[in-house]
């Protein structure tokens, strides 16, 4: 499956990008959506928008909202909305495509998007999903948005697995902000990143 790559000789900003930075603001996001302080959650989108896809201000803004409207959407437990989420994620990828005329298929991305929350879901409730299954899920979106083969985002898939389950832990002991998981949970979202970086920057 392909994602129509715009070939301009030099990585797009989809394949080019901080890992650590990015890390960073999506660490906030996650630590932000399990406290429900959604201001915090939409000031790290807006930077994670800005700095992971570098769209113009107007798309920034409203694909951070478009992720945090998604967020909401899914957040409820067991009562969430998942149509309403992958519709907005299927918005924001639209805002993409737009912009860097990828993933080709919008309504795909937000598909696979969706499902690996859906998996980890079920995997954080222990309600069916193996943390393999979670990976795999995880191996699809990647390989759909960057059009590479499995083994080159395997690695990214793992690690992103592994700061979920460290995140699903912090969780499970209360959410304190003082934590010794969460240092290890962002340090595995900037292995992620950087795995990520260097299976795409070509």
């Amino acid at each position: 499956m392909g994602t129509g790559k715009v070939s301009t000789g030099r990585p797009t900003r989809l394949r080019s990008f901080d890992p650590v930075r990015i890390a960073d603001l999506e660490y906030q996001a996650w630590v932000g959506y399990y406290l429900r302080k959604w201001p915090q959650v939409l000031r790290a989108l807006i930077g994670l928008v800005q700095m992971g896809f570098g769209m113009d201000w107007n798309r920034t803004v409203h694909g951070a909202w478009l992720m945090l409207r998604a967020s909401q959407s899914w957040a409820p437990y067991p009562d969430n909305h998942p149509k309403r989420a992958q519709a907005c994620m299927r918005r924001f990828y639209a805002l993409l495509k737009l912009t860097y005329g990828e993933p080709s298929n919008p309504a795909k991305a937000a598909e696979l998007e969706v499902d690996w929350w859906r998996v980890h879901r079920e995997f954080q409730h222990r309600s069916g999903a193996t943390i393999e299954e979670l990976i795999e899920s995880l191996v699809r979106l990647y390989c759909f948005l960057y059009d590479e083969p499995e083994e080159a985002v395997r690695p990214v898939a793992e690690h992103r697995a592994h700061a979920m389950q460290l995140s699903d832990q912090w969780v499970e002991q209360g959410c304190h902000l003082d934590s010794p998981l969460l240092p290890l949970e962002h340090a595995a979202l900037v292995r992620a990143y950087a795995s990520l970086l260097a299976a795409v920057h070509h």
